[in-house]
């Protein structure tokens, strides 16, 4: 061995190199823990808001809200209106896009009863000719319960069944609508509205805001609606437990179904980041074409089975706003598809809970 020769001890690492590669194993693992809620657990993670839902039971393989529900299909007919606003290609002029949607009723269990509440829900998904999407999941509701998410895990969190009677405390829903005043005007509604008897009849909307974006890329503050032009009983009776599949069947045996989409455009000084106020009646609005429904199916075999109806899946041309509640729609909603279908791989017999629904269609 010459002199030069590197002896055994100086090939050892040095301190400093261990410290080294330490840090690059535990920072990863520190940032993961953070990202996951582990170091602060009171986080407004996905887990949690999905965790949270699932209090109400867990039903392997359905959608952790808004578990009831039949998918239905049809399309968009575009009249132009709105393409002064937005570049999206389901606007343009005489555009006929493919939509799959799907109805249903809030809540985790997929039996529950039609007449639990008021609320009722429509999802869609356009899928344009330029391979863009835009999915859409709207209520019945005119505004939200709450305006941010922390409110939105909070309303939860206070109407949990209590242990002990296996009914929400009163007193703690009490406080919790006490320090969130903001849901006075959904309360409002729920109080005063009958539970529909049917999905036809109800208007449908956005809630949150979102902009278009026009050709010159000037951007426009907008919300929209799905509205019913099915005239609804005068006195509607309710729909009972399962009223609402039966009816859609049945009207949809005799003919589309058709909705007006209404676009209205916001003014200086209205809130796009609170989806509890709703806008002035007075504001501007464009009747940007109707979407026609033709068909019903199961959504435990129809298409809209699989679908993720994230509100921030959008083309070019349309933009979520800064309401906090759209990101975390998209993370919760992420996280309930990759769970419920994980389940669909390993239950046999999936689904395990399902009502009944046969294909109704009609063809134009």
């Amino acid at each position: 061995m010459s002199a030069s020769s590197p002896s055994a001890p100086s090939r050892r690492r040095q301190p400093w190199w261990w410290l080294v590669i330490a840090c690059a194993l535990v920072v990863p693992v520190l940032l993961f823990a953070y990202v996951a809620g582990w170091m602060t657990p009171d986080r407004l993670t996905p887990a949690r808001f999905v965790d949270q839902f699932q209090h109400g039971g867990v039903h392997p393989g359905f959608r952790r809200n808004h578990a009831k529900g039949m998918c239905v299909s049809g399309y968009f007919q575009s009249n132009g209106a709105a393409s002064r606003y937005s570049t999206a290609s389901v606007f343009a002029t005489d555009a006929r896009t493919p939509v799959i949607g799907r109805f249903a009723v809030p809540g985790p269990n997929p039996v529950a009863s039609d007449a639990a509440g008021p609320v009722r829900s429509l999802a869609l998904r356009f899928t344009p000719e330029d391979g863009q999407q835009w999915r859409t999941a709207m209520n019945n509701s005119p505004v939200f319960v709450v305006a941010t998410p922390a409110g939105f895990l909070a309303r939860m969190i206070a109407h949990q069944p209590d242990p002990a009677t296996g009914k929400p405390d009163p007193a703690r829903i009490a406080a919790f609508r006490a320090a969130h005043p903001e849901t006075r005007a959904f309360l409002a509604w729920a109080k005063a509205t009958r539970p529909s008897s049917s999905w036809a009849t109800q208007t449908y909307r956005s809630l949150d805001a979102f902009e278009f974006v026009d050709a010159e890329g000037h951007q426009h503050p907008v919300r929209w609606r799905m509205q019913s032009e099915t005239p609804a009983p005068i006195n509607d009776e309710g729909s009972g437990n399962d009223g609402l599949a039966t009816d859609l069947q049945q009207r949809l045996a005799q003919g589309p179904l058709r909705w007006r989409l209404i676009v209205t455009l916001a003014q200086p000084g209205d809130p796009t980041d609170d989806a509890t106020r709703a806008w002035p009646e007075d504001r501007p609005e464009v009747d940007a074409g109707t979407l026609v429904l033709t068909r019903a199916e199961s959504q435990s075999e129809g298409p809209c089975r699989d679908i993720n109806y994230d509100p921030t899946v959008l083309p070019n041309g349309i933009r979520i706003s800064n309401d906090p509640l759209l990101p975390a729609r998209s993370a919760v909603y992420a996280l309930s598809h990759l769970r419920r279908t994980s389940e669909e791989a390993h239950v046999p017999g999936y689904p395990a809970v399902q009502p009944s629904a046969t294909p109704q269609e009609h063809t134009p």
